[in-house]
């Protein structure tokens, strides 16, 4: 019970989505006005890349749910293509959030907010800013971006790198094509996020799903991703309700990174812990246990 969906930017830039419609018990359409919750992906991710079953989740249990991919990836608009700025992704957030709102079958007064990985980021920052948002759900959060990226590149590979930026933005002040790197590779091979369980999780779903994820993503946003630090905000968030969910095995955006950042946080808030690394979130028996959890903290607070 989806229908797609498209709304534009501040900016006129056009992202695409779906809209679960809420359901009541016995699978029937609720009427009027239904809380609702509103979710994009993570870094160069796109909705199909098992958003859709959370969504069905949420929305078999009452809850309106909005899902659309961010500017310059999957059936959005935007240029360049494959850039991940997540200032841009934060405001197209808060652009969702003002569409919805507009929206006959949306409560206003009742929209919640889900970010997973870079998107878990997002969500921290938009909580903060934005007090249309009512509830909001974290999972395996990027917290802080610089952090992060020394723990994933080596760093006899940091002053190289370094200076690939400073090229790269040479290059686009010229007004030529900015450096495109792939999201990930084989181990030893140069990519942007450097783990064997990025590697696994996206051949994996490849071969798995329909999906027109693109295995690139800008030089430019590797540079923005070590800027980023959504951690700063989270003790912004209150009185908002926030459920964070971690991975206990995570290395991707590191467990310990996250439980620091929770303890920032003010009440009311909830820490989910779930088994397995990153990537475990979105599938199996993790699944199952966090998007019930998740489902009933949206129930709770919308």
């Amino acid at each position: 019970m989806r229908r797609d969906i498209e709304f534009n930017t501040e900016d006129g830039t056009t992202l695409r989505g779906w809209h679960y419609a809420a359901r009541n018990a016995d699978g029937s359409v609720t009427e009027g006005p239904s809380p609702t919750v509103i979710m994009a992906h993570g870094f160069t991710a796109t909705r199909e890349i098992f958003l859709d079953d959370f969504a069905d989740v949420f929305a078999a249990a009452g809850l309106g749910v909005i899902v659309y991919d961010h500017r310059g990836f999957g059936v959005s608009d935007g240029e360049p293509r494959s850039h991940a700025d997540p200032w841009a992704q934060i405001n197209g957030y808060r652009d969702c959030i003002t569409w919805a709102s507009e929206q006959p079958d949306v409560d206003a007064d009742r929209i919640g907010i889900w970010g997973s990985s870079y998107a878990g980021g997002h969500v921290l920052v938009v909580a903060a800013l934005d007090r249309r948002v009512k509830c909001v759900v974290s999972q395996v959060p990027l917290t802080y971006g610089l952090e992060t990226a020394r723990r994933l590149i080596r760093g006899d590979v940091w002053a190289g790198l370094r200076a690939a930026f400073d090229a790269d933005r040479a290059a686009r002040a010229r007004g030529e094509s900015g450096a495109m790197m792939p999201v990930t590779a084989p181990e030893g091979e140069p990519c942007a996020l450097p783990t064997a369980d990025t590697y696994a999780f996206f051949t994996e779903f490849e071969a798995s799903r329909e999906t027109n994820w693109k295995n690139e993503v800008t030089l430019h946003s590797i540079e923005m991703f070590t800027e980023y630090e959504p951690a700063r905000y989270i003790d912004r968030i209150a009185p908002t309700p926030l459920l964070v969910v971690v991975a206990e095995g995570d290395h991707l955006t590191p467990f310990d990174l996250t439980a620091k950042a929770y303890e920032e946080a003010l009440q009311p808030k909830k820490l989910l812990i779930l088994p397995g690394g990153h990537f475990d979130a979105y599938t199996g028996a993790p699944f199952k246990t966090s998007s019930a959890i998740q489902r009933d903290w949206f129930v709770e607070h919308l």
